[in-house]
């Protein structure tokens, strides 16, 4: 007969769904980025806050996901249009 561990660390490595709920470095490799760098879009306000359980901080997969379809790809900084047309340098 199998031991309660036996069977809480079998059901640890085989999840049939995704977690709902994410830590930090979790959150950060669901979206392909460092730690650093997704805090940093957290601090930033780019990235959503996470919600506070037990003292825990755990990111909602979904916020992420919707956060992250909405991100244009484009950190550049807007060019002002009316600048570009009388040919006047945004530095």
């Amino acid at each position: 007969m199998a031991s309660v561990s036996d069977k809480k660390s079998r059901l640890a490595g085989q999840r049939e769904y995704p977690p709902r709920g994410l830590r930090a470095p979790h959150a950060a490799a669901y979206l392909g980025m460092s730690e650093s760098s997704f805090l940093s879009l957290v601090a930033e306000g780019r990235m959503p806050r996470p919600k506070k359980i037990r003292g825990m901080a755990i990111w909602d997969r979904h916020e992420l996901d919707d956060v992250f379809d909405s991100l244009t790809g484009d950190d550049r900084p807007r060019r002002n249009t009316v600048h570009a047309i009388l040919g006047i340098d945004d530095k």
